[in-house]
Formats: C-alpha cells, sequence, structure tokens
C-alpha cells in the first residue's frame, strides 16, 4: 500500500465566497444522462476520510475492490494539512486536495468510486461525489449514512426497498435499505452514473452490512493512517 503526502494548489479557494463560485463554476459540468458501468462488473473504488483535529490534518484513503467478488485489489493513502475551514456545505474543499492524492497513488484505474457522503443530494446540488467526479472525469456516486436536509418516508423493510430523497418535489437521491429491516442509506448520483444504477450499484456492494464494503474498506484504512500519524516518533 502507498502513502503519500499532500500539497494544497496554490489556486485553492481561501474564503467561501471564492468556493462557491468555483462550485458554481463546476457544478455545470456534471454529466446526468449517463447510466454507468453495470454493477458488478470491473472495478470499483471506495474513498473515505478521517480528521485529526489536534494536527489540523485530514487522511484520506481510497481502496479498490473488484465489482464481482469484493475481493480487494489495490489501496493507497493520503495525509495532509486540512486545506479549508469547516463551513456547511462546502465540505469538499477540506478533503478534495487528500482524496484526490489518494486515487492518483493508486496502481490501477478506480473504475467507479463510492464516496461516504454525498452527491445531487446537497443544497449547492454539487456534493463530494460530484465534485470528485467532474476532476477526475470518473464516474461516481454518494452514498451518505444520514439524509442530511431532505426528507424521505421510510422504505419498506426488506432489502432493496427505496423511497425518494426530496427537497420539496424533488428527488435527489433515493433511502435504499441495504438489510431487512435495518436503517437505510441516502445514495445520490455523483457523475456519469444514473440515479437507478448507483442504488444497483449500492445493494451490490452492501451483500452482508448496512455499509457498502467500499465505505467499511475504505473508513478502517484512513484512520489506520491517522494512528500511524499520531504514533510518537
Amino acid at each position: 500500500m502507498t502513502t503519500v503526502p499532500v500539497q494544497i494548489p496554490d489556486d485553492w479557494p481561501a474564503t467561501e465566497e471564492q468556493a462557491r463560485a468555483v462550485q458554481d463554476e463546476l457544478r455545470a459540468r456534471v454529466v446526468l444522462d449517463e447510466d454507468g458501468p453495470p454493477p458488478g462488473t470491473g472495478l470499483v473504488t471506495g474513498v473515505d476520510v478521517a480528521y485529526d483535529d489536534a494536527r489540523d490534518a485530514v487522511a484520506a484513503a481510497a481502496v479498490v475492490l473488484d465489482a464481482a467478488t469484493l475481493a480487494v485489489v489495490a489501496e493507497a493513502t493520503a495525509v495532509g494539512c486540512v486545506s479549508f475551514p469547516y463551513v456547511p456545505g462546502l465540505l469538499a474543499f477540506r478533503e478534495v486536495p487528500t482524496v484526490l492524492a489518494a486515487l492518483e497513488a493508486l496502481p490501477c484505474p478506480p473504475g467507479l468510486v463510492v464516496c461516504d457522503g454525498y452527491g445531487l443530494a446537497h443544497p449547492r446540488r454539487f456534493g463530494l461525489a460530484s465534485h470528485l467526479g467532474v476532476l477526475t472525469g470518473l464516474p461516481t456516486i454518494g452514498v451518505a449514512k444520514n439524509p442530511f436536509a431532505f426528507t424521505h418516508d421510510d422504505p419498506d423493510a426488506p432489502r432493496g426497498s427505496t423511497s425518494p430523497l426530496l427537497d420539496g418535489t424533488e428527488e435527489v437521491g433515493r433511502a435504499v435499505r441495504t438489510r431487512d429491516g435495518v436503517k437505510p442509506v441516502f445514495v445520490s448520483v455523483g457523475h456519469r452514473v444514473s440515479l437507478g444504477n448507483a442504488c444497483a450499484h449500492t445493494l451490490a456492494l452492501a451483500p452482508a452490512y448496512r455499509l457498502p464494503e467500499t465505505t467499511r474498506r475504505a473508513d478502517a484504512l484512513c484512520r489506520a493512517a491517522l494512528r500511524r500519524l499520531q504514533q510518537p516518533r
């Protein structure tokens, strides 16, 4: 496994106004009319981040799985400084440089990228999954643990049941039941994947647990990277 340091780009936004302007520019480039790769085929990569507030550090992990078997194909981590203050709706600006560094350190193409967070299910319709998708050109989806500010009816109890995640009358994602009777996850399109396909990928990646294997493995890996950072030298 490769671990790389992170350099924040010189032109990275420093203020809320600058970050919102970047969001507005990049949001126009989100592709919504592609189905994306078929579930259970090719490679799929989970990305996640963890923070060390005391060191103002963020660790990101990228874990590549064989979509058919869910076996790990490759792993990479990156550790850097937090690149933007915490502002609701602008969380991606804290994480994108480190996640990009982890993706770039992989020895193989990532295939579909699954983010622990949001894509279109975001107040400005441009969460981390959409941001990464536009910057990399990769198909991306967001699978979040909570519905953020949106409403939904509880899906039926059986695994595979879904219900719309709504902002008023607009469907911005779906609540997806990945295990019988267990709290759903919240799936949204990032870039170059249809919502139906994003839900199908999520179910294919979660055969035994509530969260997709991509998220479970990436979460464990980035937390391990932070623990290494915290060890006395």
